[in-house]
């Protein structure tokens, strides 16, 4: 069945695409839900419309990322942490903590599922941090871990 879909879904589309889904997945669950209506020549007008409209904010939402990146690439974010021998840390520096550093010392606020960390932070020093900003925009961002006094 073809249908026009009204929002994002995962592994399906976005907003003002036109898909093919099964007939049961669109009569059963998108098309209720409000996730997407029906495709008829009428409805395809709407749906350009959709896709511009997602267009034209996926720039604007693109252009504000650039603007953070160039803001946070120059900054090195501290965190604290607890450590034992060998410079250790007891237990180990999270997304959620480096977020809540980036909060404290920038005013930025950042959603912890969109920063990557090759492998935990469980050493004092310097180590960096993938951020996804945007589908588009990613920034390395150095965090400096040190031990609390």
């Amino acid at each position: 069945m073809k249908i026009i879909l009204r929002s994002d879904v995962d592994g399906v589309g976005n907003a003002g695409d036109v898909v093919e889904v099964a007939n049961g997945y669109a009569q059963n669950f998108l098309v209720p839900k409000g996730l997407a209506m029906r495709a008829t020549a009428g409805a395809a007008s709407q749906a350009e419309a959709m896709q511009r409209a997602r267009d034209l904010r996926s720039l604007k939402e693109r252009e504000t990322a650039e603007e953070l990146a160039r803001a946070l690439e120059t900054q090195t974010i501290a965190v604290l942490a607890r450590v034992g021998q060998d410079d250790q840390l007891y237990g180990s520096v999270t997304t959620s903590d480096i977020a809540e550093a980036i909060e404290a010392q920038t005013g930025v606020d950042l959603d912890r599922r969109n920063m990557s960390l090759e492998e935990p932070i469980r050493k004092v020093g310097s180590h960096s941090v993938e951020i996804r900003l945007h589908s588009d925009v990613r920034i390395q961002l150095t965090v400096e871990v040190s031990p609390v006094d």
